[in-house]
This record gives structure tokens, C-alpha cells and sequence, in this order.
């Protein structure tokens, strides 16, 4: 029997997308399962909490399969193809199996120079405008996200644009027919960028994906290298954009913390894990769907196909996990947040999106010691939707330049203190200015 709804996620305002964590807050201190009703206009059960979202991470009563969704279910599916992310043992077994041999912890080091080149460039271009301000969001989080990883997978550069209109409107927006038609384009691009690497393979992902066979001689069919094509480039771009922009964005709005990493740099591993805790840029886990009744947290959720979402925003929340767990703390012990998952379908691109956030803003802070929002975060856009969190956009500025509106006293006139041009780095100013919370 279903209960009342606890929460219309779809009647709530900009508010909640820029700050989901009190109404999650609100619910786990009711308890630890709630059905809700997501913007999409389906009802759910959400899960909140650490130990439940980890529990019911791993409980395999919840299915990722889409054929074992409810038909009543007002939803569509979210992604082209099969892949890791709509599948459960043993299918998902063989497929993670046959992914790992190519997208290996071996890969991804080897794309490290190149992070670190596209990010200088990046940021080259972005601290030679005139005016000292930029969309970071723009002008370096996309573009490394999506740069990085339409170069591992062989996708020509004047086709990410459409990716990335394709993955907004099929992750984020609320109307079916859109995320329909977004899934079918990308579906469209995909098949036919796989069949020409077939004729003509290169040294990418893909191309290595549509040769490789297991020991038994088992290969991925041309429906998973679609999907598989399809989770790579869509989670490989859009988790990394959202965790640079929250990262940025939680370091300015914390000035103690920001000057504590400038102070050591070695702490931008730490940093990164503690704003996948602070800020996860998945909010909350793609679909699951229950095979029979399960129970979690002492409350039984109906069998029968019924939505199932994890709150991992949330689990990192939870004080009964994280003491203080709404203080931004670049020292804290954050091991075991689930912000990449847990279980099966932990993250396969963890690594690269790590590794892609640390070099991102230690190049940032390193080239640009008085970065400072050029807006305030109280009125910045965020996305849409319960699946992917993070600013649309971040407006930041530099060279000591501050929004008109802001801090009284200190307007053009005040003293500079330069952003480093990559041939500059031997020249910065010994002072760094506290950036504005």
C-alpha cells in the first residue's frame, strides 16, 4: 500500500536545487524512507541517511533494470544503449568485466599530462580577458571535462556541443518528450560514430571497446557499445563539470578553507574528497526498481517494480556518519562517503574525474590568488532536477576588479594583485587577499 506523499520535489522553487540539504534533513530526522514525488512527476520512495543509502546500495531486491520498472511508471528511460547503469548480475558482471580491460587505472595516468596541459591552456585563455571576469563554468570546468573525455573516446571536438545539450536535456529535464528526444539523437550520433570506427579504428576508448574480447571470446553487442559509449562520455563529462564548479564554488564561499589550501596544496586530494562529501554532484542515484518487497531502514517498500531513489547528497549529510556534517572542512576524515557509490556500481570513472578536479583548481589557485566570486551565490542558477547537481554557471573575477553591487569601499581604484599568466608563476604577489565568502 502506498503512504502519502512526503515531499513534491517538483512544486519546490530555485531555492531547493541551490540547496536540497535542509528538506533531506527534514525527512531523515522522520525517518530513514519517504515516498516522494520527483520532478518528472512520477511518485518514489527516497532513501535518506548514510547507513540506509549504503545499505540499500547494495541490496540487490533493487534492480537497475529497466524491464523490471512498473509500466505505470510517468517516466523515461535515461539513458541510449545497455550499460552498466541499467543492468544487474550477472549481466552487470560481464559488462564491468569487459569495460575494466579497457578503461584501467593505467589509462587514465597516462591522460594526466594531458589534463594538465588543456587546463593551462584553459586558463591561459581565460585570464587574458580584458575585463578580468569569466564564467568558470565556461571557460574551464566544460571545456576540461569535455574535452578529456571526448578525446579518451575518440569524439570529434565540434560534436561536444550537441553532447552536452543532449546529456542536460535527457538528465535534467523534467519533460519526457524532451528526454526522449535527447536519448534518440544521442542514440542516432552514437550508432553511426561506432560504425565508422569499426571501418576505421583508432588508438580511443571506443575503438578499443568494439575490439576487446574476454578469454571465452564474448565482446560487447552493437546495443552495449552504445550504451556503454553513452555512460562514458555522458557521466565522464557532466560529474566532472559539477564537481570543479561546486569545488570553486565552496572554497570561495569558505575563505578559511580556501587560504588553508593555498597555504598547502597537498591537501587538494583531501579537498576534493571533502567537496564530493560537502557538494556530491550526484544527488541522487539513477533509477532502481524493486522485484519483490524489501525493507530498509525498518520501513518495507512494495515489490512490483516500484522507483527506488538514493539520496547520496544527503548520505554525506549525516551527522550520525560526519560530525558537524554541514561545516566545509578540508582536513576532515571523509573516507567512505558515497558520493561515487557503493558496491557494484561504484563510479568506473572516479579516478579520472578525481583527477581532473584536483589539477583543475590547484592550477586555479595557483595562477589566480585573488579569484573571488563576481556574484552572489545566493541568486546563481543551479541545475534542474534530482540526478546531477551544481551552478549552471560560476561568474568570477580577478586583478582585485569586485561587482558593483559589492563590498562598499572597494571599488576599481583598490590596489591589484595580478592573476599569473602561465609565464608569470615565479611572480606572484607574497600577499594573498581573503576571497569573499
Amino acid at each position: 500500500m502506498k503512504t502519502d506523499v512526503a515531499a513534491d520535489f517538483g512544486a519546490f522553487g530555485e531555492e531547493f536545487f541551490r540547496n536540497p540539504h535542509p528538506v533531506y534533513a527534514e525527512l531523515r530526522a522522520r525517518g530513514p524512507v519517504h515516498r516522494v514525488r520527483v520532478p518528472e512527476g512520477a511518485e518514489a520512495w527516497l532513501v535518506v541517511g548514510y547507513e540506509a543509502c549504503k545499505d540499500a546500495l547494495t541490496d540487490p531486491a533493487l534492480s537497475k533494470n529497466w524491464e523490471n520498472a512498473s509500466p505505470d511508471l510517468p517516466l523515461a528511460r535515461l539513458s541510449a544503449g545497455h550499460n552498466l547503469l541499467s543492468s544487474d548480475p550477472p549481466d552487470h558482471t560481464r559488462l564491468r568485466k569487459l569495460v575494466s580491460r579497457e578503461f584501467t587505472p593505467r589509462r587514465v595516468e597516462t591522460l594526466q599530462p594531458r589534463v594538465a596541459a588543456l587546463t593551462g591552456a584553459l586558463l591561459d585563455a581565460m585570464l587574458a580577458t580584458p575585463d578580468g571576469r569569466a564564467d568558470l563554468v565556461e571557460a574551464l570546468a566544460f571545456p576540461l571535462a569535455i574535452g578529456i573525455i571526448g578525446e579518451l573516446l575518440g569524439v570529434p571536438s565540434l560534436d561536444r556541443g550537441s553532447f552536452r545539450t543532449w546529456a542536460e536535456q535527457a538528465l535534467s529535464s523534467p519533460d519526457r518528450d524532451t528526454r526522449r528526444a535527447a536519448t534518440g539523437a544521442m542514440t542516432a550520433y552514437l550508432t553511426g560514430m561506432i560504425d565508422e570506427k569499426r571501418g576505421r579504428p583508432g588508438d580511443d576508448l571506443i575503438s578499443a571497446l568494439i575490439r576487446t574480447t574476454d578469454e571465452d571470446g564474448d565482446r560487447l553487442s552493437a546495443d552495449e557499445l552504445i550504451g556503454m559509449s553513452w555512460l562514458l562520455l555522458v557521466t565522464g563529462f557532466e560529474t566532472t563539470v559539477n564537481l570543479i564548479a561546486s569545488g570553486v564554488l565552496a572554497l570561495l564561499r569558505h575563505s578559511d578553507q580556501l587560504e588553508a589550501l593555498r597555504a598547502d596544496l597537498g591537501l587538494i586530494g583531501n579537498a576534493v574528497e571533502e567537496v564530493l562529501r560537502h557538494e556530491s554532484p550526484v544527488e541522487t542515484t539513477t533509477y532502481r526498481f524493486t522485484t519483490g518487497p524489501v525493507t530498509i531502514g525498518g520501513v518495507t517498500v512494495p515489490g512490483g517494480g516500484e522507483l527506488v531513489l538514493i539520496a547520496l547528497a544527503d548520505a554525506g549529510r549525516d551527522a550520525a556518519r560526519f560530525p558537524d556534517p554541514n561545516r566545509f572542512d578540508i582536513r576532515r576524515a571523509t573516507g567512505g562517503h558515497l558520493s561515487f557509490g557503493h558496491g557494484i556500481h561504484y563510479c568506473l570513472g572516479a579516478p579520472l574525474a578525481r583527477l581532473q578536479a584536483a589539477t583543475a583548481i590547484t592550477a586555479l589557485l595557483e595562477r589566480c590568488p585573488d579569484l573571488a566570486l563576481d556574484q552572489d551565490p545566493a541568486s546563481l542558477p543551479w541545475r534542474q532536477g534530482l540526478l546531477i547537481r551544481g551552478p549552471r554557471r560560476l561568474p568570477v573575477r580577478w586583478r582585485g576588479r569586485l561587482a558593483a553591487d559589492s563590498h562598499p569601499g572597494h571599488g576599481s581604484d583598490s590596489p591589484h594583485h595580478w592573476c599569473s599568466h602561465h609565464h608569470d608563476r615565479e611572480t606572484l604577489p607574497p600577499s594573498v587577499p581573503r576571497s569573499a565568502k
